[in-house]
């Protein structure tokens, strides 16, 4: 049995650019392109399933968990809409990045360096953020598994990530690493991305069920990420736990 989630070299890949987080123009320029999609779509769908009336804080007084939160793109944003957000990195680097970046911002982030397996806190979350991180673990299943045991029941589990398809080689490794230049070369390994379907499966063994998934599309007429059924790339699956 995996005794854990980490794989060592996709840690000290992204420790590397650590410093490069909250550049919009470096290394994680597609990921400040990808937030607003990203962060609209967690919104959306965490009002509609608890109801949240208020426009000003619409997710005020939820407990968030984001696993993977790298430099904190999330996890702000996430704090500003009113949510208690805990975020955790394997990266010791990364966490750095994202305490001294939201301390700047007077914002009130836990920040834990971890992986969920090894995560020693009794808290259970509201909604649980597993954004473009799956695809960078050793073990998707114990991943998954060691996530949702912080999920609170009938909580919601964001998974974000790429499908393993030929397109999806073009496009996310030949394309924006190799001729657009939008990631450095070696970001994405295209044999652990996962297919929906085994994704949903994983899902289903961990007491989660589906509830949803819409694929990620670059629209580069108005250079921004829009939701829609196109899921042979990018997709996000939204999970409730049974």
């Amino acid at each position: 049995m995996k005794s854990n989630t980490i794989n060592k070299k996709e840690i000290e890949k992204f420790s590397k650019i650590a410093s490069e987080w909250w550049d919009p123009n470096g290394k994680f320029k597609p990921l400040h392109k990808f937030n607003p999609i990203r962060i609209k779509y967690i919104k959306d769908n965490a009002k509609e399933h608890y109801k949240m009336k208020s426009k000003v804080l619409p997710l005020k007084k939820l407990k968030i968990l984001d696993i993977g939160c790298g430099g904190g793109l999330l996890c702000e944003p996430m704090s500003r809409l009113g949510a208690n957000v805990t975020g955790i990195d394997a990266s010791e680097k990364n966490i750095n990045v994202a305490k001294i970046h939201s301390s700047k911002k007077n914002l009130k982030i836990k920040y834990y360096c971890s992986s969920p397996e090894k995560l020693k806190i009794k808290d259970k979350f509201d909604i649980i953020l597993n954004m473009e991180i799956i695809e960078h673990v050793e073990d998707v299943n114990y991943f998954i598994k060691n996530s949702s045991k912080f999920l609170k029941k009938n909580g919601l589990m964001f998974v974000a990530t790429l499908n393993k398809t030929l397109k999806s080689y073009l496009f996310a490794i030949v394309g924006a690493e190799y001729v657009l230049r939008w990631l450095p070369i070696g970001t994405h390994e295209w044999n652990k991305f996962v297919k929906p379907s085994e994704l949903v499966s994983y899902a289903k063994k961990n007491s989660l069920k589906i509830k949803k998934i819409d694929g990620v599309v670059f629209n580069p007429l108005q250079n921004t990420w829009n939701i829609n059924s196109d899921k042979s790339v990018n997709y996000i699956a939204l999970f409730q736990k049974n």
